[in-house]
């Protein structure tokens, strides 16, 4: 696989095409199969997890592991994703937009801060996708002046994922923390 960066101030790609014609929704992340662009994160982290089976990010198909995992994917992509953006991200929203998605993204985290109470993952102990693409999200927080203070379990949850080598070298890699 080869990975090819996207500006998504101008939706351009790092050779200048025109991103919306490779995504016609213009965000990322896309993969390319055989000639197929597919879309959506929690469809693209389950292939790439299934790819992978010896890092054990995904339960096996047909379990009660599998369908926690599922149903986290799809709470972090409705919940959490499409409450941040588009609306925190465009100063042209209106205020009172911004305030409403900051309330609902409080009692979100006023939830998850109550699970990671009782637990170090979203489905136990075991580090999964769902986590990955919930730390992702919630990480935008440093960015849109988001504050995590009032949920310390939740930041633990942040500071614990963020402590994973393979999450410091895509934190790295996106020039998200600095090089070590």
């Amino acid at each position: 696989m080869d990975l090819v960066k996207v500006d998504l101030a101008t939706h351009k790609t790092e050779a200048g095409e025109d991103y919306f014609k490779i995504n016609p929704r213009g965000y990322v992340p896309a993969l390319e199969i055989d000639g197929e662009v597919h879309t959506e994160v929690a469809a693209l982290i389950q292939y790439l997890a299934e790819r992978a089976p010896q890092a054990k990010l995904l339960p096996a198909t047909g379990t009660k592991e599998r369908i926690r995992v599922n149903q986290w994917l799809a709470f972090v992509a409705s919940e959490l994703h499409k409450t941040f953006s588009p609306w925190l991200f465009h100063a042209e929203a209106a205020s009172s937009t911004k305030e409403a998605v900051r309330a609902k993204l409080a009692v979100r985290f006023a939830e998850l801060d109550a699970l990671f109470a009782t637990r170090p993952y979203l489905t136990g102990d075991t580090f999964t996708v769902a986590d990955a693409y919930a730390f992702t999200i919630i990480n935008w927080s440093n960015f849109l002046k988001v504050d995590l203070e009032p949920y310390p379990h939740l930041s633990a949850f942040m500071v614990r994922v963020a402590a994973r080598p393979k999450v410091r070298k895509a934190l790295r890699a996106e020039k998200l923390v600095a090089a070590a």
